[in-house]
């Protein structure tokens, strides 16, 4: 059916490739495909600036409490290899005395660093 170019509707003329036919040709072009992109990008600008700062910081809780506990073990496992090899070399009275000079000597900077009660 072809009408004459002053009575064809938009729907007559087949869609150019690319294009997104008739509405997309009467209104100027790809705005939809632009109004997506602008939507898209202010969503996504809103998403990182609302979970950007909780996600990193999830992320440095996560990392450090896994440092902390390797930390801790690593830290165990020297201490049992100092014992170890300390009474390989020592007689066993020897090393508790250290062990137990080290210890109080910790206890009483502690206590040396501590706020009385009537400062508290």
């Amino acid at each position: 059916m072809n009408r004459p170019p002053d009575l064809a509707s938009p729907s007559d003329t087949p869609p150019k490739p690319g294009s997104l036919g008739p509405v997309g040709d009467w209104l100027g072009g790809e705005w939809p495909v632009q109004a997506v992109d602008r939507i898209e990008s202010v969503i996504g600008g809103v998403r990182r600036k609302a979970t950007g700062p909780a996600i990193v910081a999830s992320r440095a809780l996560v990392y450090g409490l896994v440092g902390l506990m390797f930390g801790a073990i690593a830290g165990i496992l020297l201490l049992i290899a100092v014992l170890r090899g300390l009474d390989a070399l020592l007689p066993t009275w020897a090393v508790q005395m250290i062990i137990g000079g080290l210890l109080s000597l910790v206890g009483f900077l502690c206590w040396s660093r501590r706020i009385p009660k009537e400062h508290a």
